[in-house]
């Protein structure tokens, strides 16, 4: 059995560049998987007709929403991101942990060689309490100091990076699914105007010929119409590669076979754009890029403050009960009482570590600078970003209501050139252009109709409306 794998490149326009380039290598992966399932499977005969029954069933329904939610549970690096979040809000969780009291029950026995007529009187080792030596004890302990409380303000920081860098991902994702989304609208569209293109310039084949017959019209006029038909026959096989190879693009992060059948429910009516003052104030709200930036300088202030900690003392506390005992018992044979409790308070004052406390604090201060400039520079490409985006979507939205005059325009005019011509009073030349414009409008709208979409998918991950 021969198996081919096909990697597929989105050609379509998108500004978030770098996630199509980790969109690419998950759509690699997903293939991989897929055909690799196959070949564990064992795939007898019998199974391969189950599969192509399967790709030949009633194709499902897709809503732009759905294409959402089964990317979401499919794409990798989304999957990674929500791992990361998940993963430091446990950080969160343990760096707090470590601000309460540990408990340990700590069991011990000791021989210690007697050092004795009988081997009784005493132990060998000094530093050994006796001969027989039993421990059992609960031993309560906590340290208080700086480091502990930075060490949880670094941990709710990286939590909230990770939070906001989950957000990235699920808004770049979004933005990724609705380009191929409407990149693949927008190939069946193409599909449906080649198939009807096609079928306009048979037609045309047909009337010059029936004119000719008729000594109507010359025989170059059938030529010119045979030629335009064979165009439209390549233009058809084109669109019907095109539309599989966008269905297939969507296919990997929507369905565990991307070769499954769907079909794609576009949107109802008209989308506005909201006002610019409304995007601007959003935007600085909800972006979540800034909110990254902003946890990254935070994260740095308490690397800062948790360097600058080991300047200061720690101060620790340990409360022990149970028995430290020659016997492993409540009491001994002479009847006193082997259970007891100690406590004891440290404070370890640092002196002298030969100026490193001081260079980590200059090296966690070189990585806040760095963060706020960071910061700086993520405001300033939003600023550009947002005015780039808003741009885009009003002017795809404006030339897709020119462009939808223009396809009605172009139908009307090959409807009257066919007419005339039908009446002799056009070349055949003059219906051909028609056709090539109204099928050349058409494809227009349908590019213009992505570049709209896509940049409104930009406009809202930055301003966070999706």
């Amino acid at each position: 059995m021969l198996l081919s794998v096909t990697m597929l490149h989105n050609n379509l326009h998108d500004p978030k560049e770098r996630f199509f380039k980790r969109l690419r290598g998950a759509t690699c992966v997903l293939s991989l998987a897929a055909v690799s399932a196959v070949l564990a499977g064992g795939q007898t005969p019998a199974d391969g007709a189950s599969l192509d029954q399967q790709v030949l069933a009633k194709p499902a329904t897709i809503t732009l929403d759905e294409a959402i939610r089964r990317a979401q549970a499919n794409e990798p690096a989304f999957a990674a991101a929500l791992a990361d979040s998940k993963v430091a809000k446990a950080d969160g969780w343990i760096a707090r942990a470590g601000l309460l009291p540990g408990v340990v029950y700590h069991n011990q026995a000791i021989y210690t060689q007697g050092n004795g007529p009988k081997g009784q009187a005493s132990q060998i080792f000094i530093a050994n309490n006796s001969v027989h030596e039993y421990a059992s004890q609960a031993s309560v302990n906590e340290t208080l100091g700086l480091g502990q409380l930075a060490g949880v303000r670094r941990a709710d920081a990286e939590a909230a990076r990770a939070q906001a860098e989950l957000e990235v991902a699920r808004r770049g994702l979004v933005s990724a699914v609705t380009g191929l989304y409407y990149g693949s609208l927008a190939a069946d569209n193409k599909l449906a105007v080649a198939e009807r293109a096609h079928a306009e310039a048979s037609s045309l084949v047909t009337l010059t010929e029936k004119r000719e017959q008729a000594r109507e019209a010359a025989h170059a006029d059938v030529v010119k119409a045979q030629l335009g038909e064979q165009q439209r026959r390549r233009d058809l096989s084109d669109a019907r590669v095109a539309a599989n190879k966008a269905h297939l693009e969507l296919g990997v992060l929507l369905f565990p076979d991307p070769r499954t059948p769907f079909e794609l429910v576009a949107a109802n009516g008209a989308v506005e754009l909201p006002a610019r003052g409304d995007v601007e104030q959003a935007a600085a709200k909800y972006n979540p890029e800034l909110k990254s930036a902003l946890a990254a300088v935070n994260v740095s202030n308490a690397e800062v403050l948790a360097a600058r900690a080991a300047y200061l003392p720690d101060l620790g506390l340990n409360v022990t009960y149970g028995i430290d005992a020659p016997q492993f018992a409540v009491n001994s044979p002479d009847h006193l009482r082997n259970l007891g409790y100690s406590a004891s308070v440290t404070v370890d004052i640092p002196v002298w570590d030969w100026l490193s406390t001081q260079h980590k604090v200059k090296q966690s201060v070189i990585r806040r600078d760095a963060a706020r400039v960071a910061l700086t520079a993520a405001q300033r490409r939003l600023i550009a970003r947002l005015d780039e985006a808003y741009s885009e979507a009003a002017a795809a939205r404006e030339q897709l209501e020119s462009l939808d005059a223009s396809v009605t325009t172009a139908a009307e005019s090959l409807r009257l050139t066919r007419l005339r011509y039908a009446e002799g009073e056009a070349t055949v030349l003059e219906v051909v252009d028609a056709q090539g414009a109204f099928v050349g409008a058409e494809n227009e709208r349908e590019d213009r109709r992505v570049r709209f979409q896509t940049a409104r998918a930009e406009l809202e991950t930055l301003t966070g409306t999706m």
